[in-house]
């Protein structure tokens, strides 16, 4: 990549004594569109670095939604980690077809680099996520330490969480957690229309780089996962999720609850009222690691 480019503030709000800033920018990783992220800062002293939480929205959110509805922020302060919310596709790529289903396309970047010509210029979110996003964030001199970062989502957004975190060859994540994860992707409605949209190969591309279940299946190294899922959760109910299928391959692949934890909750669903009931649940979850 060039020389990162300047970010421009957009907004920002004082909340529980930190900061809330929305900065844009043009995302060589989205083949030049302008790129948001919302980034929160608690109140640091002496010029210190934090650590950094990465959160992944999901379907038809946007940068804002895990900031505004996620419940994080007061947690995230009182353990001074840094909160990065990135958006989850790309905006004004005007490939054809982007923009007619709600769950493909715009809003729906799926966390993965596509290998489809007509979405390969734009569609590259796992670039910009891994690598963009800490270049930019680093050269402007903001006061976070990379060499300690976490990952985190919802839905689409667990999805990316988790293979980002288990496809990593860097170990770039400490842990990684969810909150009603896509778990089993080439199994499910959603993943496989995401895959055979953006993918070359497919839901076997897909398989091989962007399914959680089959990458734990591959994970000999030790792991630091949470999932939380509701059982009212319609998606849940209607087959999208699996999350049974990923701790089967996690247990069968040697690891324990002290490794990956997949809890179910009665009665809870899809909603950021459940996210926000665990929010505090996943933020100390990862502070045991970033923090170490």
């Amino acid at each position: 990549m060039s020389a990162p480019p300047v970010l421009e503030k957009v907004s920002s709000n004082k909340v529980f004594e930190g900061e809330l800033t929305k900065y844009k920018f043009k995302s060589e990783a989205l083949g030049g569109l302008d790129a948001n992220f919302n980034l929160f800062l608690p109140l640091i002293p002496n010029s210190n670095k934090v650590p950094i939480l990465t959160y992944l929205a999901g379907l038809t959110c946007t940068e804002d939604t895990g900031a505004q509805k996620g419940g994080f922020l007061g947690v995230a302060a009182s353990q001074n980690i840094a909160i990065l919310f990135p958006d989850t596709s790309p905006r004004g790529a005007d490939v054809p077809g982007e923009d007619d289903d709600w769950d493909f396309g715009t809003g729906a970047g799926f966390y993965l680099d596509a290998t489809k010509p007509e979405f390969a210029k734009n569609y590259n979110m796992a670039t910009h996520i891994t690598e963009e996003l800490p270049k930019v964030i680093e050269a402007a001199g903001l006061p976070i330490d990379f060499n300690r970062q976490s990952i985190f989502g919802h839905s689409m957004g667990g999805h990316g969480a988790l293979t980002l975190y288990l496809a990593s060859k860097t170990k770039q994540y400490r842990s990684a957690s969810a909150f009603a994860p896509i778990s089993n992707p080439t199994k499910c409605p959603w993943g496989e229309k995401a895959f055979n949209g953006y993918l070359q190969g497919g839901t076997t591309e897909g398989l091989e780089k962007y399914d959680a279940t089959a990458l734990i299946s591959k994970a000999s190294d030790p792991v630091h996962i949470l999932i939380d899922y509701g059982t009212a959760d319609q998606f849940y109910k209607q087959g999208q999720l699996l999350p049974e299928n990923f701790l089967k391959a996690a247990r069968e692949t040697g690891h324990d609850e002290f490794q990956v934890r997949v809890r179910s909750h009665t009665a809870y669903d899809h909603s950021y009222y459940f996210i926000s009931t665990f929010a505090s649940d996943h933020i100390h979850f990862h502070a045991n690691f970033l923090k170490a």
